[in-house]
């Protein structure tokens, strides 16, 4: 079977490789539920469909930087080590979120994580990056210290929370370390010293004021210029699911964001909703992409319609997205998802050991 991940993939299909929930959590008591129950819902889809990202910078008590790292590790180490983990598209996927390149933990923080769980993570976050020089001062001292044979160097998330940041976002963009840029709402708004007003950053707010949008949108582009994953950022009103879900909808469908911040476990399951394609887009992209592997990839017409490779490109994105969601997929499509990729198709945008 010829895959479409061969045949259709090329330096534009990173972006979306991602689950499409991030989910934070820096409380021990949060992070151990977090890691149980993605291992919950690995079970439940058979792949993993979002993040853990364990959070140092918001979770670690002044002074006490190290304890908190040293925790981060035994937790990572336990959810990828556990009895029931696996590899592939199954296996856990654990994050950190360590303290900001300049802040005077940095280095003892990076080290402590990275000899300790390097090997089980899937990036780390990196806040308040602010330059191209901030990215390589963090990678410098991840790659220092990474023994731990991964093929590849690990990916670097960074979080862009300043106007000036919001500026670079193409040169961020386009570091070759930086896998996705998520956007800081809060800070945004704080750094620009009162001239946006609160409103600004509740979930009615974020989406109309101009400059927030803007800034929005700038990452966005930058992300997609360089096939890297945006991804967006929280909505406070945790509790109310259906303020979620429009925000989750308004980010996908009309700012371009391929993945979302969760901070409650409650999030999680109306991101993936909201994220996911319309089940009609599902059938569609299935049946057109199907009539295209019989015709061997050659133009075909459908519904009326002529297609070729640059619509089953499209097509097959949709695809990924229900499989990244969740999403019930015809047996004929699971064959895809369930065979193993290609070795032809190297991981996105990362750099490989020498």
């Amino acid at each position: 079977m010829n895959d479409p991940r061969q045949i259709l993939l090329g330096a534009q299909a990173a972006a979306g490789l991602l689950p499409v929930c991030d989910h934070y959590s820096g409380v021990e008591v949060r992070m151990r539920k977090s890691l149980a129950l993605q291992a919950e819902m690995i079970q439940e889809f058979g792949a993993c469909v979002f993040d853990v990202t364990l959070d140092c910078e918001d979770g670690a008590r002044v002074g006490a930087e190290h304890d908190h790292a040293q925790l981060v590790v035994a937790l990572a180490r336990a959810a990828c080590e556990a009895p029931g983990a696996t590899s592939g598209a199954a296996r856990p996927r654990v994050a950190v979120r360590v303290h900001p390149v300049h802040h005077p933990v940095f280095g003892d923080e990076v080290r402590t994580i990275v000899a300790g769980a390097g090997r089980h993570l899937c990036h780390i976050m990196v806040p308040k990056v602010e330059s191209v020089a901030d990215v390589d001062r963090a990678a410098a001292i991840i790659d220092a210290v990474d023994d731990s044979g991964r093929s590849s160097l690990m990916p670097v998330h960074v979080l862009l929370e300043s106007p000036a940041a919001v500026h670079r976002a193409f040169d961020i963009a386009a570091h070759p370390r930086v896998e996705s840029i998520s956007f800081g709402l809060m800070d945004f708004v704080s750094a620009h010293g009162g001239a946006i007003p609160a409103t600004a950053m509740s979930q009615a707010g974020q989406f109309a004021h101009p400059l927030v949008v803007r800034a929005k949108l700038e990452i966005a582009s930058a992300c997609h210029a360089h096939g890297k994953v945006p991804s967006h950022c929280v909505v406070t009103e945790f509790r109310d699911e259906e303020v979620l879900a429009r925000a989750a909808r308004a980010a996908a469908q009309e700012l371009g964001y391929t993945r979302m911040w969760s901070i409650h476990p409650a999030q999680i399951r109306t991101i993936l909703a909201a994220m996911a394609p319309p089940r009609r887009d599902i059938d569609q992209a299935a049946e057109i992409i199907v009539a295209a592997q019989q015709a061997d990839w050659a133009p075909i017409e459908f519904a009326g319609q002529l297609h070729d490779r640059a619509s089953y490109r499209f097509f097959w994105q949709i695809l990924e997205r229900a499989h990244q969601t969740g999403q019930t997929l015809s047996p004929e499509v699971r064959l895809y998802f369930d065979a193993p990729a290609p070795s032809s198709v190297p991981p996105a945008n990362r750099e490989t050991r020498q």
